[in-house]
């Protein structure tokens, strides 16, 4: 079962805003909240550079079930390692241990081949090339007599993981590179024939907007007959013109490198011409991206996020900053790029990108490539706005997501597209009945009060959101709000995510996300600190256990609210001491409202 936790009502200051008379109260049998102490974060590092790369996924990506995308392609072609050696500047090690002097690659016995890349060694095939990484916890060379027992025809790693001697007593060619993860981008795309020369590529990265601009882009490709892919958060899938789509989950916002590569070749076999993939700064900074030819990459905005693993915002950024000016990992710059100046993070990317295409849905002036104007909002939550592009350019678009956030990232897709040579008239004919799993996703279960599910896991994001949904409701009417905060993750955000709800909620309810490794108390504990010292707030409640919060939620709204889960928006699990349970907000919202009704 998800996490359960004491339910307590923290009484709202003095000052506390009231906009129809203060919240439900708790029975004061309740338990209060508890005073506990937060466990060490684990290191992000183990999660992204672990064993073999990634010790959480294990087995292949596979759905196995009829019309998914394979992960990889059908087609392969045997790649000389000797060739893959000097692409990646890496020493094709002579000799082992086990060999003698002698030389390890007899010429005799012909050129040496890998048709495929992997860096889990529960995942090799025959013919693979085996990258052992080095990792927080262990060394990918660690698990070599795995992927050699399976099959791996090679191996690259670094000259600690050479030394292994799993891997010294091999007679497997071993590529040997100071930094193997730069290079393994370049090298996988090598191995499954350069697949992003056959298609046009479309990154997005910012810390908001990322999976919504995805899907505006998919949404675009749509409307004008374009074969598209779409990589990202909430899925990865193909949209091919008279077929159906085929999809595979996610496990990550970015896959690893040599999954990407395989992914992208697998589009290329369906048919696909255009992706729109998601870059997180994970995969900027430990280089999943890689040997990708990006067609096009655009800027969201930058706020605070994932300084579990970034240790300062400029770090942050400069990660972020790779996609348009390249720097490291094999990562090259895009060839047109997009930027949202709203924030002073997009400013100075637009100064060291000059030749960028820049993007302004402020409405103040802001000089831009694009920019915004006759804005409204509707009561069905649509929006209208007029986008006015390069040469004078008018063009109407209608939204199906509420919040001016997403004004902007319409506009991106829009100037995106438009570099991808798709007129803005389709562009915007494609926009108007888009919504995307998870964010800002209104469930209607027969309620006479507005109900909404989202993502919002950072401070910034949940202040948009809580913005946005006070705009649709009427002046008197309320925001309820149930949030938490994912464990082993940035933890100084919590507070600041519990602070930001409660100024902008009649009534929050902190209750579990994702506690992961951590004691859920604690992490309650943190938002909690954030959340009750703020004067203006409203009521404050926490209840562990989510489906609790949720159904407390849902009996405390009148006619008129607006009731937001917040935080894990698509996921269909709470993860608690490595054990995902189904749990998905949107059916718990629907399964509590149609009780209380």
């Amino acid at each position: 079962m998800p996490y359960g936790g004491a339910a307590a009502l923290v009484p709202p200051s003095g000052a506390a805003r009231s906009m129809s008379g203060r919240g439900p109260r708790i029975r004061p049998e309740v338990a209060p909240r508890r005073s506990v102490t937060s466990r060490a974060v684990p290191d992000v590092h183990a999660a992204y550079a672990s064993p073999a790369g990634n010790v959480d996924t294990g087995a292949p990506v596979t759905t196995g079930h009829p019309g998914a995308l394979p992960d990889r392609p059908e087609t392969v072609r045997p790649v000389d390692v000797a060739l893959l050696g000097r692409l990646a500047g890496a020493e094709l090690n002579p000799r082992t241990a086990g060999a003698g002097p002698g030389p390890l690659l007899d010429g005799a016995a012909g050129p040496h081949t890998v048709t495929g890349v992997t860096l889990r060694a529960g995942s090799v095939r025959p013919g693979d090339l085996f990258a052992a990484l080095p990792g927080a916890r262990a060394h990918g060379a660690d698990f070599a007599a795995q992927a050699i027992a399976a099959g791996a025809a090679a191996v690259l790693t670094d000259p600690a993981g050479a030394d292994r001697a799993e891997i010294r007593h091999s007679r497997l060619p071993v590529l040997v590179h100071p930094d193997p993860r730069e290079v393994l981008g370049p090298v996988s795309a090598a191995v499954y024939g350069e697949p992003t020369a056959r298609l046009r590529v479309l990154g997005v990265t910012g810390t908001s907007g990322k999976t919504t601009v995805g899907h505006l882009l998919e949404a675009g490709l749509a409307a004008a007959g374009r074969a598209s892919g779409l990589l990202g958060t909430v899925r990865t899938r193909v949209r091919v013109p008279g077929h159906e789509p085929r999809a595979l989950p996610s496990a990550f916002t970015t896959p690893e490198a040599p999954d990407l590569q395989a992914l992208f070749a697998v589009m290329v076999e369906a048919g696909v011409t255009d992706v729109a993939m998601e870059v997180s700064s994970h995969a900027l900074a430990l280089g999943r991206v890689g040997g990708t030819r990006f067609a096009a990459g655009a800027f969201t905005n930058l706020s605070q996020d994932h300084l579990d693993f970034h240790p300062t915002m400029s770090d942050y950024f400069e990660a972020k900053a790779r996609l348009f000016v390249g720097g490291g990992a094999g990562v090259e710059p895009a060839r047109h790029g997009v930027v949202c100046i709203d924030d002073e993070w997009g400013r100075q990317l637009a100064v060291r990108r000059p030749d960028a295409v820049t993007v302004s849905s402020a409405g103040d002036g802001t000089h831009a490539s694009w920019t915004v104007r006759d804005l409204a909002a509707h009561p069905d939550g649509t929006q209208t706005f007029t986008a006015i592009g390069p040469g004078g350019l008018a063009q109407p678009v209608t939204l199906a997501l509420p919040g001016r956030y997403n004004v902007a990232n319409a506009l991106v897709a829009l100037a995106c597209l438009d570099a991808d040579g798709i007129p803005p008239q389709v562009t915007a004919e494609g926009f108007a009945q888009l919504s995307v799993p998870g964010r800002m996703q209104r469930v209607d279960a027969g309620q006479p009060w507005l109900a909404v599910v989202d993502y919002a896991h950072k401070p910034a994001a949940v202040v948009a959101l809580l913005d946005a949904l006070r705009a649709q409701v009427r002046p008197h009417a309320r925001v309820l709000t149930v949030l938490g905060c994912g464990g082993d993750r940035d933890t100084g955000k919590r507070s600041l995510m519990g602070a930001a709800a409660a100024i902008r909620s009649d009534l929050l309810v902190i209750t579990d996300d994702n506690p992961r490794s951590e004691n859920p108390a604690a992490i309650r504990a943190a938002m909690l600190e954030g959340a009750v010292h703020e004067p203006a707030r409203g009521d404050v409640i926490e209840i562990g256990d989510r489906r609790s919060a949720i159904v407390y939620a849902v009996r405390s709204a009148r006619p008129g609210d607006a009731v937001v889960i917040a935080g894990k928006g698509h996921e269909t699990g709470q993860e608690v001491h490595g054990v995902k349970y189904p749990f998905d907000d949107a059916d718990e919202l629907v399964a509590a409202i149609r009780a209380a009704s």
